[in-house]
């Protein structure tokens, strides 16, 4: 179960393999994509552009940073990898097309669990018709995921951080704070009392389709809340030049999921949803009166201010959610 210690492979360890034989175990596992013209094995990979342009992003997982083996399967990692990319591809209104994916490893790895790394890639990708293409396999002290995604804009204009303009409705997409909570959990080693929360931290589940819906539907802005809901805000807020309004009653269904499991561990249930990162969900706006896509929710409005963020008339916190230096 997602969520419990993995338990020891039997079979043979990446210091066992060759690097071929390593990837020979690894290529059948991963899908070709619907727009892979050629497919691993030379070089490169090519994948088709129709659009004459692609969107592209990369992101990485550094094993004790942002996941802990204890924890976590080389499924669920190669999920986490697969999806944290995917909701930035789709943050741009952009259709996901391709991934290729870096591997760090050490030797003493069972090779069963980049088996899994690889199925958590496929199980991702491959409904989407999405292709793992290629990619780099090095040693290395501790397991190291870097994941290059590409998409197709599908002749649309991308949609930016910087296009909010006053008077538009602020949307979400997604779970606000339950990764979280999932994380909270584990840390206090009681992963027992929630799985749901738990699975929504090892293996997020982000409203891909919404971003293209979103683009159609005339949004203004969007990026993916990746690092939490008021630090995100922010940035939507200061590429655009205008101010963020919030409304915590949008966020009630949340808020209502969460208490049990905040008071079990002494947390304000708040601050999971405006501070936690990590279950992408997009953050998008629109024209007032725009006919917002499913599963979109309005959840504020766009006002002056030059990059501040206010939930219910108050300002936020002047250092909200993750940075990766500074905690």
């Amino acid at each position: 179960m997602t969520g419990d210690t993995p338990a020891p492979s039997d079979g043979p360890l990446v210091s066992d393999l060759s690097e071929d034989g390593l990837l020979a175990r690894i290529f059948p596992l991963l899908p070709l994509g619907d727009d892979t013209e050629l497919a691993p094995g030379d070089d490169a990979a090519v994948v088709s552009a129709p659009d004459g342009r692609f969107v592209v992003t990369t992101d990485v997982l550094v094993e004790d940073r942002h996941f802990r083996r204890a924890w976590s399967s080389g499924e669920d990692v190669g999920r986490r990898a697969a999806v944290q990319n995917l909701a930035d591809v789709a943050a741009m209104g952009a259709r996901p097309t391709s991934l290729v994916v870096a591997l760090v490893i050490p030797g003493d790895l069972p090779a069963s669990w980049v088996e899994g790394l690889a199925s958590g890639l496929a199980a991702e990708c491959g409904p989407l018709g999405v292709g793992v293409v290629g990619g780099d396999l090095s040693g290395g002290p501790v397991v190291v995921v870097a994941v290059t995604a590409h998409g197709d804009l599908g002749g649309r204009a991308p949609v930016l951080r910087s296009g909010a303009r006053q008077g538009d409705v602020v949307a979400h997409a997604g779970v606000a704070g339950w990764s979280a909570a999932g994380l909270a959990l584990l840390n206090a080693g009681r992963g027992e009392l929630d799985r749901e929360l738990v699975g929504a931290h090892l293996r997020p589940v982000a409203p891909l389709g919404a971003g293209p819906a979103a683009a159609v539907a005339g949004a203004t802005a969007m990026l993916d809340v990746s690092d939490g809901m008021l630090r995100d805000a922010g940035r939507l807020a200061r590429a655009s030049g205008v101010g963020v309004e919030l409304d915590s009653a949008a966020f009630a269904g949340d808020l209502e999921r969460l208490r049990a499991v905040a008071g079990a561990l002494g947390v304000v249930a708040e601050r999971w949803v405006l501070d936690g990162g990590e279950d992408h969900g997009l953050l998008a706006t629109f024209p007032a009166g725009a006919v917002l896509p499913e599963p979109f929710r309005a959840v504020g409005r766009v006002v002056a201010g030059e990059g501040a963020v206010r939930v219910d008339g108050v300002p936020g916190p002047a250092r909200s959610g993750w940075d990766h230096f500074a905690g």
